[in-house]
């Protein structure tokens, strides 16, 4: 039924929930799991030295492999039959890049976490799964 399944990832507990469903999801269909990281560098717009911008973007890298490294672990640790998964790091909007994601890897199935926002935050901030949900052209699972 799911050839391939995308799992964004942000390193956080609710991504991790969210492969837990993915993992199990691949496995009664021999899927592969896509995990993405997408780092989000347009708050670096504007600030002073060229340099601090450098390091804040080897951090946020750092960061993003240490998350795809954490999926990585759970997927390997998982009693499942083998699951093939692909591990990618992305730079730009994070909605933006996984709906494009969709469309390029031809994605059957997206699993991903809510960041369990609500009220004001949610509205000043948005939410990332709520764009990917409302747009792709494929279905979201949202782990909550």
């Amino acid at each position: 039924m799911y050839h391939k399944i995308l799992l964004p990832t942000d390193g956080s507990k609710h991504a991790e929930k969210a492969a837990s469903h993915a993992i199990w999801i691949a496995s009664k269909s021999s899927a592969e799991i896509i995990v993405l990281d997408v780092i989000e560098t347009s708050s670096l717009v504007g600030l002073p030295a060229e340099d601090l911008i450098v390091r804040i973007k080897e951090m946020l890298k750092e960061e993003a492999r240490r998350s795809l490294e954490r999926i990585s672990e759970i997927i390997k640790e998982d009693e499942s039959p083998e699951v093939k998964i692909t591990l990618v790091s992305k730079e730009g909007s994070p909605a933006e890049v996984i709906l494009k994601t969709i469309e390029d890897q031809d994605i059957d199935l997206v699993v991903m976490g809510t960041s369990g926002k609500h009220g004001l935050d949610r509205f000043l901030l948005g939410s990332v799964t709520e764009k990917v949900v409302r747009s792709a052209k494929c279905p979201v699972l949202a782990v909550h």
